[in-house]
């Protein structure tokens, strides 16, 4: 019987092994017959070797290979030999020789596959790439990543095991609890009528942790949140968890900035700078009109409501006194922008709430634009120093309600600066960003609610604050911020459980409705608990800038789509009758179409 196990790969046989005979196994990625001879390059996951089927060395091999088609699976015996002059291959690990095949064996017969595997340059619709996910994957780039992937994982185990940290599993089905999304349900057969909750993330177990003395905690965790999706998110994805106890946020920081400096090094063979700058919530929001801003260009956003009051531009003056915002950003050498230009982005900013975008710009050494007569001289010198305005530059006015203003802007900021190339895809701006609001004002409710959870510690100073003024009360709170994304977020924890009853009242939390979702929390903060503190990362979204991909789901094996069903497994799907009447569960299913 043929033995298929390798003798080599597909990516390690070189001059070296000339006149070696070996054995290789593999998908075949291009067929070629010249005449007499057949070439095919065998591929597996680290790389291709071209074989020759050769009628004068092998009849029976050379018949049997006309039949091979892509994607078959072979596995072959053969004597590695030089390749032909000039026929070389630089770019191939394997370029320079080539199996002469002696006898080989055809393992599994393929059906045409739905798109090319072995070219590179064809586009395919992400859909049918989900669809045939173990196709997609023989090309190459999501295995890669999955093998990056694994690196991130080692390294990161390796790190926090030498920093005394242990890994610790969490349960999978836990209670549900107000974590910020939608929790995903699991009906119990045994409790008829009540249900588990995936985990958002182990932020309860791992504070319980502390509790129990465990004093270093971390975990490559699964999370689940029923969310509305986007580029960078998916229903299930992986967090690095951590938690500690006896630290400050400044020990917590050190030690995270270490763990980057390993992942970025030992993954991309880049040194990032230490330690990371910081930066307010407030200055965030103010300049970059966001709370993960993007550091690799300038382009801030400058408040101008006091000039515009003082304008005769009634679109402007008249925001402000609904207290709106007039905010601005400076294009450097952006007077080349079309009118036409101009109109697209002022589309793209009304889907985030202001109705217009106007405009000036500098040329021939004065503002130009049809509003810049409502600006008096002395105004339009104000401008140009507070937008440190020079030739040939571009001002961009968004006049709206502050929150719709600064996204807008955001946004277009961004947009630009991708347009324009005003971002070095090599940089790596790392920033703190720190003294978030513990509470914010959810309208819909009516009432306060927390910015992040509900057990994040309050500045020590701003605690007087909660019976006076409790929106004006910072939390203890830090995200790491890289090039726009937000990598992670963590907090110090209210370790004093009078202080964490307060927090309750405070958001208007009844005694029943705390007994019932966090009751056995709070028995257990009775009991003695450490001050203590957490973080936890995005495993995904590292994942994603350091293999340079800006979709997270070429970073995950089997990923959802946008809409969060699996086109391969065709679920979320009904499931039969006796199921769920053995939980006691009643369902519609709508009926879902499949591509």
């Amino acid at each position: 019987m043929f033995d298929y196990r390798r003798t080599h790969l597909c990516h390690e046989l070189n001059a070296s092994h000339i006149g070696k005979e070996v054995t290789l196994s593999g998908w075949v990625h291009r067929r070629r017959d010249h005449g007499g001879l057949i070439f095919i390059d065998l591929r597996d996951r680290f790389g291709l070797t071209q074989l020759i089927f050769d009628p004068d060395i092998s009849l029976e091999s050379h018949e049997q290979a006309s039949k091979l088609r892509s994607e078959w699976v072979i596995s072959i015996k053969g004597k590695v030999r030089p390749r032909a002059e000039g026929m070389t291959n630089p770019k191939l690990a394997t370029g320079e020789i080539e199996i002469e095949v002696l006898e080989f064996q055809i393992l599994s017969e393929a059906k045409t596959p739905p798109f090319s595997i072995a070219d590179e340059t064809t586009e395919t619709h992400e859909d049918t790439r989900l669809k045939y996910r173990y196709l997609d994957m023989r090309k190459g780039k999501i295995t890669n990543n999955l093998v990056l992937r694994h690196k991130v994982m080692q390294l990161t185990r390796e790190y926090l095991d030498r920093h005394r940290f242990v890994e610790v599993s969490t349960p999978i089905l836990a209670r549900s609890t107000p974590e910020g999304a939608r929790d995903y349900l699991v009906p119990s057969r045994v409790y008829p009528g009540n249900f588990y909750a995936l985990p958002q993330s182990p932020q309860i177990f791992k504070q319980l942790m502390m509790l129990g003395g465990m004093d270093r905690y971390f975990q490559i965790a699964p999370c689940f949140r029923d969310e509305d999706l986007r580029s960078d998110r998916q229903p299930e994805f992986t967090q690095v968890d951590l938690e500690m106890s006896f630290g400050k946020p400044e020990d917590l920081i050190h030690l995270m900035e270490g763990w980057m400096e390993v992942l970025f090094k030992q993954c991309l063979d880049t040194k990032v700078a230490r330690p990371f700058p910081t930066m307010s919530y407030h200055d965030c929001i103010e300049n970059y009109g966001t709370d993960r801003p993007d550091l690799r260009f300038e382009m801030p956003l400058v408040r101008i409501d006091d000039i515009a009051t003082r304008s005769d531009f009634s679109v402007f003056k008249s925001q402000v006194e609904l207290e709106g915002v007039v905010k601005a950003i400076c294009v450097k050498k952006g007077a080349d922008t079309s009118r036409k230009e101009i109109e697209r982005y002022t589309e793209f900013v009304s889907q985030f709430g202001p109705k217009g975008l106007a405009w000036m710009k500098m040329q021939e050494g004065k503002l130009t634009s049809n509003i810049v007569k409502f600006f008096s001289d002395e105004l339009q010198q104000e401008l140009i120093k507070r937008l440190d305005v020079e030739e040939g530059d571009l001002i961009l006015f968004a006049a709206e309600a502050e929150a719709a203003v600064n996204q807008a802007l955001d946004h277009l900021r961004r947009l630009i600066a991708k347009e324009r190339n005003l971002i070095d895809p090599n940089k790596l701006s790392f920033v703190w960003v720190e003294d978030f609001p513990l509470f914010e004002w959810d309208p819909k409710e009516g009432r306060i609610q927390s910015v992040h959870h509900l057990f994040t510690a309050p500045v020590p100073e701003d605690i007087p604050l909660l019976d006076q003024d409790p929106l004006k009360v910072r939390s203890n709170a830090y995200d790491l911020v890289l090039n726009g994304s937000e990598l992670g977020g963590g907090s110090q924890r209210i370790h004093d459980y009078k202080l964490q009853e307060k927090i309750f009242k405070t958001l208007n939390l009844s005694s029943d409705e705390v007994k019932t979702k966090f009751g056995f929390f709070i028995e257990a903060l009775k009991y003695g608990t450490p001050p203590h503190l957490g973080i936890a990362f995005g495993l995904d979204r590292i994942l994603m800038i350091l293999s340079k991909t800006e979709n997270i789901r070429d970073v995950i094996a089997f990923p959802k789509t946008q809409r969060a069903s699996d086109l391969m497994m065709q679920c979320p799907s009904s499931v039969h009758p006796s199921q769920l009447d053995e939980l006691k569960v009643k369902a519609e299913p709508k009926e879902i179409t499949w591509i």
